[in-house]
């Protein structure tokens, strides 16, 4: 039974890894999850120069889900060179860096500097960013400007790029072509919706951003259909992502057109998540005797 897919030349050994912003980068985790047995690490966005991130508090429990405003905090990529790469030379998975920025030159800086690192076997660009040279409208929010800036990550990368599609747009699948006119190797998606909590007892935003981005179950439906959409519109690799908490919502993704799946909030409340939805896929296929995974990618069509 094989259970590898194949990731713009990449192999994984399972379709299975972890959504940036819910594992760290791998090392909170190490303890409870057997990182060798994951298709791939993803990790936590990382930026030119440390950002701080929002003012506190920025999570926010609702129903079938969760809020965060957390704001891309991270040490900056100097650090995340320094600490958090060399942890992840000890495990046999890949590693794919995702990248944050507020320019495109942000951007670009980072993804320089991760050219020179043979640990990193992808990137993913996370273009819900937003882009302070145009007023603050999220790069991928614009089509024009997904296409851009795809084309100059491309043109510096060493490694094959992962475009991170948001769902706050009218139609995905303009981004999605937009990003694959671009020369985007694979695309990620969906990345949060936006939401809003009130607390009525205290009669304020139960977030200190207001808005945050809305993740887990609740969101499920809605990414397998956007899922479903860019698989019909591009020829790109898609890695599927918005409420994967069991191996059946991961197989929902696959046959609705995801090559790999991406598992978020539910490493918060069940760490071991991935590894039974790896567990869970090999299951299904013995037990619907599918010999290669691969026969499973937008199988429903």
């Amino acid at each position: 039974m094989n259970t590898q897919v194949n990731l713009a030349g990449v192999t994984l050994k399972n379709p299975v890894m972890v959504a940036s912003g819910t594992f760290g980068s791998g090392a909170e985790y190490s303890e409870f999850v057997d990182l060798n047995r994951l298709g791939a690490v993803v990790t936590k966005g990382v930026a030119n120069v440390p950002w701080p991130g929002n003012a506190t508090p920025r999570v926010a429990e609702v129903r079938s889900g969760m809020l965060n405003a957390i704001g891309l905090q991270n040490p900056g990529i100097d650090v995340f060179c320094q600490r958090d790469l060399p942890f992840l030379e000890g495990y046999d998975t890949k590693v794919i860096v995702n990248v944050c920025g507020k320019t495109t030159a942000d951007y670009l800086e980072v993804v320089e500097c991760l050219g020179q690192e043979k640990r990193v076997d992808m990137l993913e660009i996370n273009i819900s960013c937003p882009n302070v040279k145009e007023g603050g409208i999220a790069f991928g929010q614009d089509p024009k400007a997904v296409e851009a800036i795809t084309k100059e990550v491309k043109k510096h990368a060493k490694q094959p790029v992962i475009m991170k599609l948001s769902p706050n747009v009218t139609d995905i699948t303009e981004m999605a072509r937009a990003a694959e006119a671009g020369g985007a190797d694979v695309l990620s998606l969906i990345n949060t919706l936006t939401g809003m909590k009130i607390d009525i007892n205290r009669q304020t935003f139960a977030l200190a951003n207001k808005t945050g981005g809305m993740s887990g179950p609740a969101v499920h439906p809605i990414a397998v259909r956007m899922v479903y959409q860019v698989a019909q519109a591009v020829k790109l690799p898609i890695i599927g992502m918005g409420g994967i908490e069991n191996a059946e919502d991961a197989i929902e993704m696959i046959l609705a057109g995801a090559t790999a799946v991406s598992v978020g909030t539910a490493n918060f409340y069940n760490p071991m998540a991935t590894l039974e939805i790896a567990d869970g896929i090999e299951d299904y296929m013995k037990r619907m005797h599918v010999e290669n995974v691969q026969d499973l990618i937008g199988a429903v069509h």
